[in-house]
């Protein structure tokens, strides 16, 4: 993981030559300082083509993951997180487990104020599933 208190700290921005992570990892995740700590805004970002593999068929699922985040002392930098979501298209999981993992892994880089992930996965079987998970739980 990149200090966040540099941007020259930064691996994946402005490279062209670097190459998708084999396997999910949040080292794989980079963060810079957010310069407006103290305004709550929240951050959104969307991966409409997301892809993993079903651990039991070995088939391929896809789904439309949508983040959304209000910082505290560190945003995530959108290429890592782009390699990182995409580190997911040969690994074998859970859409369920998925989805907990991406909230794990950004929660622990970052420590957002607020935090919810949205996984809504295509349909296989006649049936589509969705996981939403929000940080902090409510009580």
């Amino acid at each position: 993981m990149a200090s966040p208190d540099d941007s020259s700290d930064l691996t994946l921005l402005g490279r062209s030559e670097a190459s998708i992570p084999p396997k999910p990892s949040r080292e794989t995740l980079e963060v810079f300082n957010n310069r407006n700590q103290t305004r709550d805004y929240w951050i959104e970002l969307d991966c409409p083509e997301f892809s993993s593999l079903c651990p039991v068929t070995g088939q391929p699922d896809t789904a439309h993951v949508s983040i959304r985040y209000v910082p505290d002392r560190l945003c995530v930098e959108t290429k890592s997180l782009k390699y990182y979501l995409a580190s997911y298209r040969n690994e074998p999981s859970f859409n369920e487990d998925i989805i907990n993992r991406v909230a794990d892994d950004l929660i622990a880089v970052c420590q957002p104020r607020r935090l919810s992930i949205t996984g809504s996965f295509s349909p296989r079987g006649g049936i589509s599933l969705t996981v939403q998970i929000d940080h902090p739980q409510e009580e």
